[in-house]
């Protein structure tokens, strides 16, 4: 079972010259993610596309880039094949741990394991394996065993957040940052792989922290909790624009979750399992509550990063995924509802992305602007990000279901 409303004659997402458009841009932004390349994998780009004198390779830039690659390849751009099989080579080689298993963050090779990196191991893998790319597999069932046998709790039904080297030690701290990638890999996992456990997966964790936590708080997503899943709101009250673990809610967490609960509706309806009604309830919740706080929260268009529990604006920088994911959201709400108002919006987060983020002259989208819409780099500096900006220029092109490269692998 499938839900297609009509949408509107007028609306952006049946017209061909803006299909035409998305489509531009995301193939420009891969060349500019090209140069990422180093020996044991990807690593950040400055603001001209750059590489460091003493680049590392990463694990979120080393799976983040062979995911992007993988759907570049899956839509018969040509030339990114090669970058694929780089990547997962790379999650093969000094990345990964060899003694106690798992992946290290950089190819320093020296980190604790953390579940948000995990997830993205997992992404990409399914991913290269959507692509049929050599070696996918057993890289795709190694992310498998490592988050079955470490990080999936099913006890909560939740990722546990983080652990030492050797797995000894477990970070007593929960994140939702890291269990909604989660659930984003858990779809991709579930279309690759053809097992439902893990769409069953995705619903238990989004039931806690959206349908438990985040409606219970007028659909503001609550981002950090203890082992005991009490939330933790003055989490990092001194450390307020952490890019992974910042203080007080994320409006962008809220726009990419409720995507999230779209594509997990959607999902379970093509699989036959039942969908429950919250799902799109509380995505519409947590996006009218996002536009509401942080769309000119502080006078100035744009989004703001982050928010008080009084929804007053904290950190006021615009970050290029807030923005993504935004435009991703209204995307997914107006292909499942077809309402008006969702139209309105997913124009309105484009034209400011293609004001002030799209950067026609150096390559990729500024990653960050200040309160004044100027180019700033406080939090983010350089462009070392294809991802969010690359699945938002795919994302108003497919269904809902399933999970994007499965979604090009079948076009």
């Amino acid at each position: 079972m499938t839900i297609t409303p009509v949408l509107p004659a007028d609306s952006w997402l049946v017209k061909p010259a803006h299909q035409a458009w998305l489509n531009a841009e995301g193939v420009r932004l891969l060349p500019f993610a090209r140069a990422a390349k180093v020996e044991h994998g990807f690593a950040a780009l400055d603001a001209r596309g750059a590489l460091a004198p003493d680049a590392v390779a990463e694990l979120i830039h080393t799976t983040r880039m062979t995911h992007c690659f993988a759907l570049a390849h899956l839509q018969g751009i040509a030339g990114y094949g090669e970058l694929v099989d780089h990547g997962v080579a790379a999650l093969q080689g000094r990345l990964r741990d060899e003694v106690a298993g798992g992946w290290f963050a950089d190819a320093t090779r020296e980190s604790d394991k953390t579940a948000y990196l995990h997830a993205f191991v997992a992404l990409a893998a399914s991913s290269a394996q959507a692509a049929g790319r050599p070696g996918a597999s057993e890289l795709l069932d190694e992310a498998i065993g490592i988050l079955e046998r470490h990080f999936w709790s099913e006890e909560e039904g939740a990722l546990r957040e983080s652990f030492s080297r050797d797995w000894s030690q477990e970070e007593a701290y929960r994140g939702a940052n890291s269990n909604m990638h989660g659930v984003e890999a858990f779809l991709a996992l579930a279309d690759v792989t053809g097992d439902s456990v893990w769409l069953q997966r995705a619903l238990r964790v989004a039931e806690r922290l959206i349908h438990g936590h985040a409606a219970s708080r007028g659909h503001v997503v609550v981002e950090h909790f203890d082992r005991q899943w009490q939330a933790l709101p003055d989490y990092n009250t001194d450390n307020r624009a952490d890019p992974f673990r910042p203080y007080g809610s994320t409006p962008g967490h809220s726009f990419e979750w409720a995507r999230l609960l779209l594509h997990l509706e959607a999902a379970l309806m093509r699989a036959g399992l039942e969908a429950p009604a919250w799902l799109l309830d509380d995505a519409r919740g947590l996006f009218t509550s996002a536009c509401r706080d942080a769309w000119l929260a502080d006078g100035a268009p744009g989004l703001v990063y982050t928010l008080d529990w009084q929804a007053r604006p904290v950190v006021r920088a615009r970050l290029h995924w807030v923005q993504a994911e935004a435009s991703a959201a209204a995307a997914a709400l107006l292909r499942r509802t077809g309402e008006p108002d969702y139209e309105q919006w997913y124009r309105r987060f484009w034209e400011f992305t293609a004001s002030h983020f799209i950067d026609l002259q150096a390559g990729s989208w500024h990653h960050e602007l200040d309160t004044g819409n100027r180019p700033a780099a406080s939090i983010w500096p350089g462009k070392p990000d294809l991802y969010h900006a690359y699945q938002a220029v795919l994302l108003p092109r497919v269904a809902l279901a399933p999970s994007l490269a499965t979604a090009l692998a079948a076009m």
